[in-house]
């Protein structure tokens, strides 16, 4: 009876153990989507505020009427890195000189404090909106205070750029990060919540749907796109129709030991395939694993990328939809896997599947070389039917959260468990390959989408709710079910941050990266963190009024590894005290980051006390259940 009591135990801890019955505590493996880039956006990855500007407009020089957007930019000349050639510019037909602008059009998840402005070349450059305390430090560097972005807006404006050495590298810094941004490129309040995760769908990062379009609907173009003509690193902004460049989803990997999901563009020529391959191979650490998936729901209408592949694919060559879209798929597999030869076994090729069209999926996957994919990828929504819809329409502003609770969980006895179990059983199991879920969550969102709902405050409502909570945990039990095997389900969670919205979903597990969940309420946040296959989380609090300038430590929840980063420039040491007094780990902090793998300290209150040869100390608490 002792040897069984002990024999559990292990097994409640160590979620490989007896890989052929997991425990359900250990069936799932969830990481999440990460949000695209935007001037409007509450996600900011990274510090460099300049790479999530709004793409240039231009505007009227000593136009006495300054319209916003004089529409001229598409006439201006242009750098490869996307900067002005020069400011002022002639247009021709244009009574007015022209130059450009961009703007964040919603500065709420900007970091209130001072920032500083930098750039290369010879120009002058202006700003308006919410800032104050705007200076000139020299010719290349401005600052201006940023004290409550909330609710602001800012704009930046080229007022002059010399043809000879133009003005270019403008960075957008908040000062704490003045003189780290290159080295540490990422937002540390945004990779203090996502860190909790250790894998991320690149999808959006990307820009994966409609890549590459000037918007949703110029797909008929038929040029692709060769590597040359990916996103870089230099250009200007990354929130556009490339994305973030593929170098920085590498870092973000290498350098948080993470794994990741990125989606090949559905323009992209062999050539680019083949050298996006071949970048991955060579600079990703071998340890971080990779999925690899052909474009983003190549069946939904809403995307360029569907209307792309019909067009080539089916009506140019008269074969029927969905198959004709399948060598599509085919080829950048097989490009993939010629790449990375006997290092095949690094990535995952998957192949996303409709759920809600079993049918479809099903032609899909039946026409692909068995052997040339590892995992099918169905998503794990759960939401509003029509007949909901209209059933909460009716009661319009009268409808409760309890309403729409309510019809989530009788729209996933009818459709989604019944979508999910036949692609499980006609497809995963009849060809032998896993499930890997490329996108999932909460989908409760109004018929159709982008319509504002008579019921829009319970929309709004439920996002906050309790009741939200246990529709989380009661689908993570049913997802559970789906699992089988040595290996827990994959599960990308659908979206990381992004706001409330009735209209277009609420897409976020997080509103904002400062969200205090104890004052505003994430059931999704908080259900996925309680469903992840692990034994439990720690977190952390400070525990006196000591220097708190001596380090930062994050993530907070944390699971595995506590990253430390020494911002004293002191030789430090940390130490892990339990409860009762008794060391438990130590590390000397001498570089500027290091990590404490606490995976395998059981529940309880632990002390990590800080230290210098100064006698500065400060301690925090951490608490794991």
């Amino acid at each position: 009876m002792k040897y069984l009591t002990i024999l559990f135990l292990a097994l409640a801890f160590n979620c490989q153990l007896f890989a052929q019955t997991l425990p359900d505590s250990c069936k799932l493996n969830i990481g999440t989507n990460l949000g695209g880039l935007s001037d409007y956006g509450t996600e900011i990855p990274f510090v460099d505020l300049m790479k999530t500007c709004r793409t240039w407009y231009s505007k009227d020089v000593d136009n006495p009427l300054n319209p916003f957007d004089s529409e001229a930019v598409d006439s201006m000349t242009y750098r490869p890195d996307g900067y002005p050639t020069h400011i002022p510019q002639i247009v021709d037909g244009r009574p007015f000189l022209q130059k450009n602008a961009t703007i964040w059009a919603v500065t709420d998840g900007w970091k209130a404090g001072d920032y500083v402005v930098l750039f290369d070349g010879v120009g002058e450059l202006s700003f308006l909106g919410g800032l104050s305390n705007l200076t000139l430090v020299n010719p290349n560097k401005y600052t201006f205070s940023f004290l409550s972005p909330i609710g602001n807006l800012l704009e930046l404006t080229i007022e002059s750029s010399l043809a000879t050495d133009p003005v270019r590298n403008i960075r957008v810094l908040h000062a704490d990060y003045e003189t780290t941004y290159l080295t540490q490129p990422f937002n540390p309040i945004w990779l203090d919540k996502l860190l909790i995760f250790k894998s991320v769908r690149f999808m959006d990062w990307g820009a994966t749907n409609n890549w590459g379009q000037i918007d949703q609907w110029s797909w008929e173009d038929t040029t692709l796109f060769n590597w040359s003509e990916r996103q870089q690193m230099d250009h200007y902004t990354w929130a556009d129709s490339k994305g973030i460049p593929y170098e920085m989803m590498i870092k973000l990997m290498n350098d948080y030991d993470l794994d990741g999901w990125v989606c090949v563009p559905h323009r992209a020529s062999n050539d680019y395939i083949d050298n996006m391959a071949t970048l991955f191979r060579n600079t990703l650490e071998p340890q971080r694993e990779l999925t690899v998936e052909y474009s983003n729901e190549i069946w939904n209408w809403m995307f360029g990328q569907t209307n792309w592949c019909y067009k080539y694919g089916c009506e140019n060559t008269g074969i029927s939809w969905p198959e004709g879209i399948v060598p599509y798929i085919q080829n950048c597999l097989d490009r993939w896997t010629a790449v990375y030869g006997s290092d095949v076994n690094r990535i995952k090729r998957a192949v996303a599947l409709q759920t809600g069209w079993v049918d479809v999926s099903q032609r899909i996957a039946y026409n692909l070389v068995p052997s040339s994919f590892d995992v099918i990828s169905p998503t794990y929504y759960f939401g509003l039917g029509e007949v909901a819809d209209a059933e909460l329409d009716v009661l319009g502003a009268s409808a409760t959260v309890a309403d729409v609770e309510s019809r989530v969980r009788m729209n996933w006895e009818i459709n989604e468990k019944l979508w999910l179990n036949e692609i499980k059983t006609t497809i995963s199991d009849l060809l032998n390959k896993p499930l890997f879920f490329y996108e999932g969550g909460q989908h409760i969102t109004p018929t159709p989408f982008g319509e504002e709902p008579t019921y829009a405050q319970a929309l709004l409502d439920i996002q906050r709710s309790t009741e939200l909570y246990n529709l989380y945990n009661d689908w993570y039990d049913y997802i559970r079910t789906l699992q089988s095997g040595s290996q827990p389900l994959k599960l990308m969670n659908f979206s990381f941050i992004s706001g409330r919205s009735a209209q277009y979903g609420s897409w976020g597990i997080l509103e904002s990266m400062t969200q205090d969940t104890t004052i505003i309420y994430a059931p999704k946040y908080s259900a996925t963190i309680e469903n992840m296959a692990h034994g439990g989380c720690f977190t952390f609090s400070i525990s006196d009024v000591k220097p708190y300038d001596l380090i930062k430590i994050y993530p907070n929840p944390v699971c595995t590894q506590l990253i430390i980063q020494n911002v004293s420039k002191e030789k430090l040491m940390v130490e892990i005290f339990d409860i009762n007094g008794r060391k438990i780990k130590n590390i000397e902090l001498i570089d500027f980051q290091s990590t404490i793998d606490v995976s395998d300290l059981i529940n309880g209150i632990y002390l990590l006390n800080v230290s210098s040869a100064l006698k500065r100390v400060c301690t925090y608490k951490l608490v794991k259940n």
